[in-house]
């Protein structure tokens, strides 16, 4: 099969689209032919060299994909040849075939077309795993999400409209303003002009959970956003992985600090994937169905630019996922 591969860490150019062995089904896995994937930070970072597979897990990138299962391994039940899914990875997604543990497959949602299913499980399942599993975000409390115009921000703001939250989000442009606001957000924030702890405590007293992607660089402002009894979700580190961070502030808060990753998280067992992959099914899919919450696609390519792809999230192009097909 053909696979996207890295040649040395490093930037774009060091990804080609290239033969490699094809994955083996084992115990409790099933190989799913690959309709699309979705570029995600975490994809740049390994590319780099910063941000290798857990152990076990393919070195492909891709941490999600929609396709056609096309073989079940011992052990599976409940799934069939052919069946129309789309799944959580841990790797291998930029490729031809994957091979998935069978806990991590959802179906394919009704309504929604094979290939644009690719942009669900990631973005889902970070935010139903950090916003309401771990932080709790209930109806009536204030949610703010930084980069609401990015996968996950997208997804963010509809999943806590959903839930009857208000919402607050940073973009740096008006055009993603504008589209955050068209998904439900109430309060817009351009981080470029303006100072989204002062427009959050200002417009609705301060947010109950913050889902940040920044990191260091945002920790201690996040903290200044927070409402008493708030919660933070630290998911990613794109403002640097070390900062000072004020007990008081926090304590005078009765605040909370959580940092999370999914991607190595453990398949099984309590606060795995396939307990987060359940919940989803169960809380949201039956709404992603009925179209109140849908996957929000900025562009699709095919995988042999790939390169392209990882430019566009790089610089911060896009609005929602980017799609990479295996056909031309």
């Amino acid at each position: 099969m053909r696979a996207v591969t890295i040649s040395e860490p490093g930037g774009p150019e060091v990804l080609a689209w290239t033969e490699v062995p094809d994955p083996v089904c084992g115990p409790g896995e099933v190989i799913v032919d690959v309709a699309a994937t979705a570029v995600n930070r975490a994809d740049l970072l390994q590319r780099q060299g910063f941000y290798p597979p857990p152990r076990g897990a393919s070195e492909i990138l891709g941490l999600e994909c929609s396709g056609i299962v096309s073989e079940i391994g011992d052990g599976v039940s409940g799934w069939s040849v052919g069946d129309e899914v789309c799944a959580l990875l841990s790797g291998g997604g930029y490729a031809e075939r994957v091979a998935v543990p069978a806990g991590q497959l959802l179906p394919k949602p009704a309504g929604v077309e094979l290939a644009t299913a690719a942009a669900l499980p990631e973005v889902v399942c970070t935010v139903w795993s950090n916003v309401f599993m771990l932080a709790d975000l209930r109806a009536g409390e204030t949610f703010l999400v930084h980069g609401g115009s990015s996968g996950i921000g997208t997804m963010a703001i509809q999943l806590a409209k959903r839930a009857g939250a208000r919402v607050a989000t940073t973009a740096g442009t008006q055009a993603k303003l504008d589209f955050c606001r068209e998904l439900g957000a109430d309060v817009l924030v351009n981080y470029r002009d303006e100072d989204f702890v002062e427009r959050v405590r200002t417009e609705t007293g301060g947010a109950d959970v913050v889902l940040d992607n920044m990191g260091a660089k945002y920790l201690g402002r996040n903290v200044d956003a927070l409402a008493v009894g708030g919660r933070l979700v630290v998911i990613g580190m794109q403002g640097g992985t070390k900062a000072e961070l004020d007990l008081g502030k926090l304590l005078g808060k009765r605040g909370a600090v959580h940092a999370t990753t999914l991607r190595s998280r453990p398949a099984t067992g309590p606060g795995g994937k396939a307990e987060i992959v359940a919940a989803v099914l169960h809380d949201v899919w039956p709404d992603v169905e009925r179209g109140v919450v849908r996957p929000i696609v900025d562009r699709r390519l095919p995988m042999s630019r790939a390169a392209e792809a990882h430019r566009v999230v790089e610089s911060s192009e896009h609005i929602g996922k980017v799609l990479l097909l295996p056909g031309q």
